[in-house]
């Protein structure tokens, strides 16, 4: 299958790719495919049942929402945050959504948008099932999507299988583990960079390629700038304060000499471009999936330790990351997953900062072989992350857990590039004992908030 680095980030808004993202894009096509099958006029009521992780979670996590938003014609990388909750109240008061934004249909959300917080179907833990009524109340048409992890979704058939629409593009350069990315640059001649961007030219221009990853940045640094533009509390009910506009006036308040030491001041910076992006994520803003909502801020505040931090950084470098940090990530998606509700947190924070680690890396002069040692370590030591939000919210612990996550990236690329490349566990291996870690991981520990701190802290 062939996946792009513009499937792999995306513009979303919070709190999660799998939960809102996802479910927004399946909402969207299933109204589509009500107006496709003629049968638009017909609807007069609409029913939705969340399932596994989507309905154990999925309150705090906005997929009501999501689902909603989608049902009325909006998709993720267009909609206005800001008009979300007064379009969500009038849904709620008049029990009528406009379908595409062009039919009304009934909707009582209170009972027609059912959370089944154990109940789960089989092929994946986000599943959704979508059904439209005539006026008789006589099912016309239904749909089961399942969200698989950011942002990406996938449909079952009349006969219940999952339909994969896989793209069948022929790439210049097929690589499906990291060995074989290696060998291709050897061969080839080339940085991971490079071969990425020639597969990326299967789909655009390269100057389509650059301006594209310059776009998503932009919108990455506009998500920093809002996080610590933005106070007050986060919705949710846990009353988490935002703390990257205090920390912000802080750190500019005071020189490099002030910090704890002098060489510890880029941490504060890094945390600092972390939690702003996680806070707005949380509070339901605009960010990058990158590769996931949950652990979209940990490449972000890499990327602002690169461009701000390491000396001759560049544009250049910010593509050359981007590029490599894709690859990284098209080997955890193919190979094992990102998707919290699948393989618990490592499988989105893990990813993340191997994806970080690999594309500091490269911005910064190392080899493909220090380039793949960096993203080994990196996911080395996520290894075994579990998934367990306090109330359900991508609050606790996830906004601190992406300030720590983009700290182990930039400590991974910095130890790869203080050695040759050469290490005693492979990506490869690392990628493949996540995947079975993911399997063997209790499912409690897996984005349903029934284990770990979700259920030993009490919720205020």
């Amino acid at each position: 299958m062939a996946i792009s680095l513009f499937d792999l980030f995306k513009v979303g808004i919070g709190p999660s790719s799998s939960h809102t993202v996802g479910p927004m894009v399946a909402a969207n096509q299933f109204a589509h495919q009500l107006q496709e099958r003629n049968l638009f006029s017909s609807v007069n009521r609409l029913k939705i049942d969340l399932y596994g992780s989507l309905g154990a979670t999925g309150k705090g996590h906005g997929t009501g929402t999501a689902v909603l938003m989608g049902l009325e014609g909006e998709l993720p990388e267009f909609i206005d945050p800001s008009l979300i909750n007064k379009r969500i109240e009038k849904i709620e008061r008049t029990s009528q959504l406009s379908l595409l934004s062009q039919h009304l249909v009934k909707i009582d959300v209170a009972t027609d948008l059912i959370y089944h917080r154990v109940d789960r179907l089989d092929f994946h833990a986000n599943g959704m099932v979508l059904v439209a009524f005539d006026e008789n109340d006589k099912e016309i048409h239904s749909a089961t999507f399942y969200s698989v992890g950011g942002g990406f979704i996938v449909e079952e058939d009349e006969q219940g299988k999952v339909v994969l629409v896989e793209d069948t593009t022929e790439l210049p350069h097929v690589f499906h583990n990291a060995e074989t990315l290696i060998k291709l640059c050897r061969q080839e001649n080339k940085s991971i960079a490079q071969i990425v961007m020639e597969n990326e030219k299967t789909w655009r221009t390269e100057e389509e390629i650059k301006q594209g990853v310059l776009s998503i940045w932009s919108v990455m640094k506009l998500c920093v700038q809002q996080g610590i533009k933005n106070e007050g509390i986060l919705p949710g009910g846990l009353k988490v304060k935002r703390r990257a506009s205090s920390l912000h006036k802080d750190l500019v308040s005071k020189t490099r000499m002030d910090m704890i030491t002098p060489s510890l001041g880029a941490m504060d910076w890094v945390n600092l471009y972390a939690l702003a992006v996680n806070e707005e994520n949380a509070a339901g803003g605009k960010v990058v999936t990158a590769p996931t909502n949950g652990a979209a801020g940990i490449i972000p505040a890499v990327l602002h330790y690169y461009w701000d931090f390491c000396p001759r950084s560049s544009e250049e470098g910010i593509i050359e990351f981007f590029l490599t940090a894709a690859a990284i990530g098209f080997l955890f998606k193919e190979n094992a997953s990102i998707s919290g509700a699948e393989v618990g947190c490592q499988g989105e924070v893990g990813s993340a900062c191997a994806m970080a680690a690999a594309g500091l890396a490269a911005a910064t002069g190392g080899t493909p072989e220090q380039i793949e040692n960096a993203a080994e370590i990196g996911m080395e030591h996520n290894l075994g992350l579990t998934c367990d939000p306090i109330g359900g919210l991508v609050q606790v612990p996830c906004i601190e857990r992406n300030a720590m996550g983009a700290m182990k990236a930039i400590n991974s690329a910095s130890m790869a590039l203080r050695g040759d490349g050469s290490h005693y566990v492979s990506l490869d291996k690392v990628i493949r004992t996540m995947r079975d870690t993911g399997k063997d991981m209790n499912d409690k520990y897996k984005e349903t908030s029934r284990g770990g701190l979700a259920v030993n802290v009490i919720e205020c």
